[in-house]
């Protein structure tokens, strides 16, 4: 990859602190192999960390490291149940994220549950953020989301500085649906998560869960462009190619898998003829309990 694409890439935590993902045969990754994937980003450089307080121990295992040349992209647990005030609530998770992080500030801080905007907590929610942001403790605000619909609800009042988003060749509906333009024309700052689908669309038709047998014909589109071009390749060279896109976030298990991502050519923009509507059931991984 050239120097333009990698500083686009942000690096995912989330293997860090919890084994994550369809394809990930190898679980949580040890503290040795995060520090090591850590040097080789920032050495080839990736300036982008994300992570969330829900991924388990990633936010702990990222403090035990030198991560101050990095951009720290953090989430927001779901609000509570109990009754508890919005603003304390906010600044006491923050402040045990900050700790964990051994950092003083980070780059953005988003709400990881977008119903907690959408819902009537979310006006204190927003406030609450936007008092971080006042005292210099985030430079940027903003929320996950997961559907075009997520984003049409979220009230015109709160405007977002940063929104992540899942985008990948099989799941375009942020672009079809007009959002990645919207989002840019207004000057908000797009991360987009799951180019690879977890990792599904990596995997060796041989490997794949009974689950994704339903949309056979899909995987035979899929599969027949991946017999003479590089899976990892056509994801990758896909969803950079969007420039409405700033950060693509990639996952690894190791040091391996990031310098293949590293050494991929993402040059060629041939891409297979795919379904212009994906069945949610294949595309949304929370719909994946079956696999």
């Amino acid at each position: 990859m050239q120097a333009d694409q990698i500083s686009r890439l942000a690096l995912g935590t989330v293997q860090f602190g919890m084994h994550y993902g369809i394809a990930n045969a190898h679980g949580q990754v040890g503290e040795t192999t995060a520090q090591d994937i850590l040097t080789l980003a920032k050495k080839s450089g990736i300036n982008t960390l994300d992570t969330a307080i829900a991924y388990g121990e990633s936010e702990a295992v990222l403090g035990k490291s030198d991560i101050s040349s990095f951009d720290i992209v953090t989430k927001l647990p779901a609000i509570p149940q109990s009754n508890i005030g919005i603003k304390n609530w906010v600044t006491q998770e923050f402040n045990v994220s900050l700790e964990r992080l051994n950092v003083e500030s980070v780059d953005a801080l988003l709400v990881h549950n977008i119903a907690d905007i959408i819902g009537e907590n979310g006006k204190q929610l927003f406030d609450a953020l936007k008092d971080l942001q006042n005292l210099g403790k985030i430079k940027k605000l903003g929320w996950s989301v997961y559907s075009p619909a997520d984003l049409e609800a979220t009230p015109n009042e709160m405007k977002p500085d940063l929104v992540q988003l899942p985008f990948n060749i099989f799941d375009q509906r942020m672009f079809t649906s007009g959002w990645l333009d919207k989002l840019k024309e207004n000057g908000i700052e797009v991360h987009a998560r799951s180019a690879f689908l977890q990792g599904l669309l990596l995997m060796q038709p041989s490997e794949r869960p009974a689950y994704f047998h339903e949309w056979q014909d899909i995987w035979n589109v899929w599969d027949k462009h991946t017999v003479s071009s590089d899976a990892l390749a056509t994801c990758l060279g896909f969803s950079l190619s969007k420039k409405q896109i700033d950060r693509v976030v990639i996952g690894v298990d190791s040091v391996a898998q990031l310098q293949q991502i590293l050494s991929i050519d993402i040059s060629d923009n041939s891409y297979p003829n795919l379904p212009d509507t994906m069945p949610e059931d294949l595309i949304n991984p929370s719909r994946w309990n079956a696999a």
